[in-house]
């Protein structure tokens, strides 16, 4: 059994169609659906069992000879969360519980971070995962903190020699668009919340720049389609004999005016664009450059290419965006 936390979110919905679609199962959720339509990230899956975050370790435990992987995508993802303490419950002290239970029952642990743990990125993005290294990064939201606070955590215990699941993995995600986060609302990728605009034509809104060193819409991200973090994951979950903490982006930062101009040639359009002023609230944490360092995950011998946005954003309105049915 493949147990998959936060399966019916966006990330961790492609990866359980991945690995459905790839022949692996039974595959486990945890997650909880709410009253929207998150439930139709799961709506063409197959399910062993689907289970809400309160009953993770019932589940585990009725399973444990069973269990042939835990994958932890389940967090607090909003970077805009202002309760900590709730933030410091979902993202630092649960996942510290499931590695305990996976090294006691040297059971794969697979896990999200962020590169949101890099802060402003003055202090480049390296994915050392080095205790030492670790110490440098300065998160600047509550969100990056917990998961760097997390990754801090699993540094410190490989550094000391405790006990540690058989493969163990941490992926820095970078800006990941694609389909099945329409239920994301404010989060969704920039690609998803244009996408109505665009598909009529109708200008999208881009943030100006405040920065003297970037034009309007030069602003720079390392955009990682889904499907190419989902082809990643189940990589590392055939290969156990790799663990670490690893980025995962393309390598490549492209601007939001490359985004959006994908998004406007896959759909026939013309790109136009409205320009608004980065709202004071987030002005001084705006990330103006993000790229992701891929050597790790290369040298450990990961050799697939990763799409650049015209390929991403083309699959995602050729096969999601531009069907009767988006979701993956």
């Amino acid at each position: 059994m493949i147990v998959v936390t936060g399966g019916a979110g966006f990330i961790g919905s492609n990866l359980v169609a991945g690995l459905e679609e790839a022949g692996y199962g039974p595959i486990s959720v945890v997650d909880e659906l709410g009253r929207g339509d998150k439930w139709k990230n799961l709506r063409r899956r197959e399910l062993a069992e689907l289970v809400p975050p309160e009953d993770i370790f019932d589940l585990l435990e009725r399973h444990h000879d069973d269990v042939d992987y835990v994958v932890h995508m389940g967090a607090i993802t909003s970077t805009t969360e202002a309760d900590a303490d709730l933030i410091a419950q979902t993202n630092y002290r649960l996942p510290q519980t499931l590695w305990e239970w996976c090294a006691h029952h040297e059971v794969p642990f697979l896990y999200a971070s962020s590169a949101a743990t890099y802060g402003d990125g003055s202090a480049g993005f390296d994915d050392d995962g080095s205790p030492e290294a670790l110490a440098r990064l300065v998160p600047l939201n509550a969100y990056g903190w917990s998961k760097h606070a997390f990754d801090r955590w699993v540094a410190r215990r490989i550094a000391d020699g405790a006990d540690a699941p058989p493969q163990w993995v941490g992926l820095k995600f970078f800006n990941v668009y694609g389909p099945n986060e329409w239920h994301k609302g404010a989060m969704m990728s920039g690609v998803t919340r244009a996408w109505p605009a665009a598909s009529e034509g109708e200008p999208v809104t881009l943030f100006r720049s405040h920065h003297a060193d970037y034009a309007d819409g030069e602003q720079m991200r390392d955009f990682v389609y889904v499907k190419d973090c989902v082809d990643v994951m189940m990589w590392l979950m055939e290969n156990p004999e790799v663990s670490g903490l690893f980025n995962l982006g393309t390598g490549r930062a492209q601007t939001w005016l490359d985004l959006m101009g994908a998004l406007y040639v896959a759909v026939g359009r013309e790109l136009r664009v409205e320009w608004k002023d980065t709202p004071e609230a987030i002005r001084d944490r705006y990330q103006y450059f993000t790229q992701a360092e891929m050597g790790r995950l290369h040298e450990a011998g990961y050799e697939r290419p990763f799409r650049t946005v015209e390929e991403g954003v083309a699959d995602y309105v050729a096969n999601h965006l531009g069907t009767d049915d988006p979701y993956r």
